[in-house]
């Protein structure tokens, strides 16, 4: 998805990824794939990248650093797995082989992971290294009916001579995330005089909504039966009940997702233990895509017409275009490596907004 949003001005010389399933949805996609190696980053020396990249991007496994994940952080056996990618940046610079702009990839839990430690450790491995640092928190909800704030730290060659404007003495207050400001604040001097605020512009006009993506007939998913509907809304409190009753009575076709989440069970103003809860929103944006870990991971499309109620799982077609993903990209033939696929991707409009106004320029600025 990275190199779909970048687009057909940059040339992939190559790619790494270790799930084989991925790999065969990559190559569906961009055809045989010479320049794609399947297998552990840890297993990649510099002799297996060619050339001088003018960029590389890097978005690397989150399940550590997430709100929701386990809380090791980079020492974890999954996010962890930016050291070993940043073992090959090395090899590259002391090999006079320095790529002109990194891109790490993340979400926004690694700024704060393990009290800013891990962003701390990130930030200090590229200005180490001769970069200048931007760090922006990106929410794809700017670009697609979907709730999903990314970190993307980019990181330029010190060489390099910005073009005028790219960047900003202060942070834009439109983009502006608190968590980054206080990670700055909190650096030493020298390492905080490598931080740049990019100047980047505001999209213009609201999102698609998401209505407009659902499947009139979808392929991959079927309806829920009344009982499974019910089973649904009796898991709802009773402020998301209230939501369901409000989008009957407006009338028309109102369409929602819903999540299920374990909830605290307060009786009597006491925690009595923990439940099941369905949480609904009909504001066409979706809840951020997550891969299917498990039931309540994938999204429920609520439909509310003349009425009637009815539930499925997103489909795989609905979820690519969530992540902006144009249709003619080949689906997975199973549903969960389809939801896995896109759960665990970049929102392509963000790649492109980024290659567009900032990494574009960067790479000219390069030659």
């Amino acid at each position: 998805m990275a190199r779909i949003g970048l687009g057909s001005r940059w040339e992939c010389v190559f790619a790494n990824e270790w799930l084989p399933e991925k790999a065969t949805a990559y190559r569906a996609c961009f055809g045989p794939a010479p320049e794609l190696r399947v297998c552990d980053v840890a297993a990649l020396s510099a002799a297996d990248l060619p050339g001088r990249a003018s960029l590389v991007w890097a978005s690397f496994p989150c399940q550590d650093l997430s709100l929701a994940g386990n809380g090791a952080g980079l020492a974890g056996s999954r996010s962890g797995t930016y050291w070993p990618f940043w073992g090959l940046m090395e090899q590259l610079v002391a090999a006079r082989r320095k790529p002109s702009i990194i891109v790490i990839e993340n979400v926004p839990g690694a700024i704060t992971s393990h009290g800013g430690k891990d962003f701390a450790a990130i930030f200090s491995s590229l200005a180490s290294a001769g970069y200048r640092v931007g760090p922006m928190v990106i929410d794809a909800a700017h670009f697609l009916p979907q709730s999903r704030p990314r970190l993307f730290v980019v990181a330029v060659d010190e060489a390099v001579r910005f073009p005028a404007g790219l960047a900003s003495p202060a942070p834009d207050p439109r983009w502006r995330w608190r968590t980054l400001e206080a990670a700055r604040s909190s650096f030493p001097a020298m390492l905080a005089a490598k931080w740049v605020w990019w100047n980047l512009p505001f999209p213009e006009g609201p999102p698609p909504p998401l209505s407009s993506l659902i499947e009139e007939q979808p392929c991959g998913v079927e309806w829920h039966s009344a009982a499974e509907t019910r089973r649904l809304l009796s898991l709802m409190s009773e402020a998301n009940a209230s939501k369901v009753q409000a989008a009957r009575r407006q009338g028309g076709m109102r369409v929602g997702t819903l999540y299920r989440r374990t909830r605290p069970i307060i009786v009597d103003g006491a925690v009595v233990g923990k439940g099941q809860r369905a949480e609904v929103r009909f504001d066409e944006i979706s809840g951020c895509l997550r891969t299917p870990a498990g039931g309540s991971s994938r999204q429920t499309v609520l439909t509310v017409e003349s009425g009637r109620v009815r539930s499925r799982l997103l489909s795989p077609r609905e979820a690519a275009r969530l992540m902006g993903v144009p249709d003619r990209y080949p689906l997975p033939g199973k549903y969960n490596q389809a939801y896995h696929l896109f759960g665990d991707g970049v929102a392509v409009p963000v790649v492109s907004w980024l290659e567009e106004h900032l990494l574009r320029a960067l790479a000219r600025a390069a030659r």
